[in-house]
């Protein structure tokens, strides 16, 4: 079982450096076009693209974080579950959040999924 669980936050790391990635190089794309018909000020739109990219580049860094953590994990080192786990809480209280601002939209479930997967992940039983 907790080799499933290293093989499991292994696997959601991954896919949270590349949703990390998407985010800052297709998602920043897709907003800016959709900001230009509302002719926004080219601070602002400089300013939301400064903290959409930094949001992409952490997301790429807590992946990285984990993927090391659970890289270590199966091979047999004992290592601090507490980052994964700040990580996966994070994940899953900002979804969760989104999902009720966004009054359920799906979409949100992007984030929700891989916290709560890293959570799970991240159980260990104690060392006796």
């Amino acid at each position: 079982m907790n080799r499933f669980r290293s093989i499991l936050g292994l696997v959601v790391g991954v896919l949270m450096m590349l949703s990390g990635a998407a985010h800052s190089l297709l998602g920043w794309k897709q907003l800016r076009t959709e900001l230009e018909p509302l002719h926004a000020p080219a601070d602002l739109v400089r300013g939301i693209g400064a903290g959409w990219n930094f949001g992409g580049a952490a997301i790429l860094a807590f992946g990285s974080i984990v993927v090391a953590l659970f890289t270590q994990r199966l091979w047999g080192d004992a290592v601090s579950a507490l980052p994964a786990n700040v990580i996966g809480a994070t994940y899953v209280v900002v979804g969760a959040r989104a999902l009720l601002a966004s009054h359920f939209d799906p979409f949100f479930l992007v984030f929700v999924v891989p916290g709560a997967l890293l959570l799970i992940a991240s159980v260990s039983r104690r060392a006796a």
